[in-house]
């Protein structure tokens, strides 16, 4: 037998074994979500919409990155699920979701009552409003009572703006000057504007507005308003279930810390993630 043959063979051998068990591993794997439940069988189908830093965004090379698209990876993963991000706008999600587009939100969205009661609904992360000016900007204020005779930029349909609205509310019964709201498709298009010198302030989820300040594009200048829980949601009670089984393994086993303080995100004060609401009514 030639030499070069001869040599050949441990590692034919090693490849022939490498291929016989492949499919064992594959089939050792069983999705943990019963039939009938996901959109497509075998995929857990999220949307996202990656305009907000640093919870899910566009990197330079065109890739999705970001705590949220990490935490959907894994928690696919761990249901032994393909997993698929579906690019769109926020203020279209709810809708496309009882649709039966996709099987969940994943985009940072924040937790509301009314919110719980049409899909359901899993705080993982909590949340606060920051207010934050453009880079030359002297302005710093002590409270939200102070958010007076000023145009502040914010995300539409989002928590931020209807805890702004409810601000404004309370300037008009106290006799302030009024607050001028100016919503925007994206938090991309929010910073555009205040940039742009379209607007005194801007309000943004205190991991986008730190991530601003961070970067240089944007000063603080009222943080921490607004406390709420952060939440991915779903359109199937048994999905829902699934991911929040998964999401308290990997809060006990670490990688939820892990993951949350690469990103500098706060954690829920409970051990247990679970379902928080009632789900469609």
């Amino acid at each position: 037998m030639p030499t070069f043959l001869f040599r050949s063979v441990p590692v034919v051998a090693a490849l022939l074994a490498a291929f016989a068990v492949a499919p064992v591993l594959a089939q050792s794997c069983t999705p943990a979500i019963a039939k009938g439940e996901l959109v497509t069988e075998g995929k857990l189908a999220l949307s996202t919409n990656p305009t907000l830093r640093p919870l899910q965004y566009i990197d330079e090379t065109g890739a999705l990155k970001g705590m949220n698209i990490d935490l959907g990876n894994e928690i696919a993963k761990r249901l032994c699920l393909s997993v698929e991000f579906i690019r769109m706008d926020a203020q279209a999600m709810i809708a496309a979701l009882k649709s039966g587009r996709f099987d969940g939100i994943d985009t940072g969205m924040f937790w509301t009552e009314e919110r719980s009661k049409v899909m359901y609904t899993v705080p993982y992360a909590l949340s606060a409003i920051d207010i934050v000016a453009a880079p030359a900007s002297k302005a710093k204020f002590t409270s939200s009572d102070e958010l007076t005779g000023l145009s502040i930029g914010v995300e539409s349909d989002s928590y931020q703006e209807r805890w702004l609205k409810g601000r404004e509310a309370d300037n008009v019964a106290k006799g302030r000057k009024t607050l001028k709201i100016l919503s925007f498709p994206t938090a991309s298009d929010v910073m555009a504007a205040l940039r742009a010198g379209q607007l005194d302030l801007a309000a943004f989820p205190n991991y986008a507005g730190g991530d601003f300040v961070k970067r240089g594009q944007a000063v603080m200048v009222l943080p921490t308003q607004g406390s709420s829980p952060t939440m991915m949601s779903f359109r199937s009670k048994p999905v829902a279930e699934a991911v929040s089984k998964v999401m308290t393994d990997m809060r006990n086993d670490g990688t939820y810390d892990k993951v949350l303080d690469q990103y500098g995100m706060t954690k829920l004060p409970e051990k247990v993630i679970a379902i928080r609401g009632p789900g469609p009514m």
